[in-house]
């Protein structure tokens, strides 16, 4: 199986970077002449793209939802987080919610469209090294998303897990983010197997392990105080990691 992971990575990676060359000019002109809508349209379009990219990995990507998420309000995603591959299926699958997520700050220059995307479609880029930024940023960004009713996508652990195990939730992120959208929803989200693209580290890829984002039930904001919604929340996630 490695053997044939050294003969498809090559395939993949061009694929991959490809599809971020050839849609970065693309927001450019769709942000600048049509707007947020159109800027909008060509991320998503984009993130589709590099979901069925990795199929040249032969890896599916499913993202299981039983639930009828609200509409008309705030829903803030959380996850476990496993790697960059958790990101485009987030983005494709629950895009009517228009999810804009939390990073950090230094993914805010020099990738091909993730970069202007982070920059221009609504993120908040975080200074990991300046709490004060950060409170200023998240605050920001909590009655943004509040007045747009958009989405919030967060990863509490921080960074991502390099075998699948998931680190301690941290709660300030979070907290913010809920401070300013007591009438929004938390959605918790569990993430299995991205990681394993990079089982071998940065090359080869990782061939055949389905990627699963299950959807649970979403939790009220204001229905429960702050920590017991964050132990609520991370339990839940957890729970469902394979």
């Amino acid at each position: 199986m490695k053997i044939l992971s050294y003969l498809l990575s090559p395939i993949f990676a061009c694929v991959f970077f490809m599809l971020l060359f050839i849609f970065h000019p693309l927001q450019w002109i769709a942000l600048n002449v049509f707007g947020y809508k159109g800027h909008k349209f060509i991320v998503d379009s984009m993130n589709w793209f590099l979901v069925k990219s990795l199929l040249v990995l032969a890896i599916p990507v499913k993202v299981e939802n039983e639930h009828e998420l609200p509409m008309d309000t705030t829903l803030i995603f959380v996850s476990n987080h496993q790697g960059i591959f958790d990101i485009p299926p987030i983005i494709s699958s629950f895009k009517k919610y228009h999810p804009k997520f939390v990073s950090k700050i230094e993914l805010g220059k020099g990738i091909p469209s993730i970069s202007y995307n982070l920059r221009k479609g609504g993120a908040a880029l975080i200074d990991r090294e300046d709490g004060k930024q950060a409170i200023a940023t998240l605050a920001n960004f909590a009655k943004r998303i509040n007045k747009n009713k958009w989405g919030a996508v967060i990863f509490p652990e921080g960074t991502r897990s390099r075998n699948g195990t998931p680190k301690r939730f941290a709660p300030s992120g979070l907290k913010i983010i809920t401070k300013y959208n007591k009438d929004g929803y938390v959605v918790p989200l569990t993430i299995n197997n991205s990681w394993k693209v990079f089982k071998y580290g940065k090359f080869p890829f990782g061939l055949g392990s389905p990627i699963t984002i299950t959807t649970h039930k979403p939790i009220k904001v204001s229905s429960l105080p702050f920590e017991d919604l964050l132990k609520k929340t991370e339990t839940i996630i957890k729970e469902h990691i394979k």
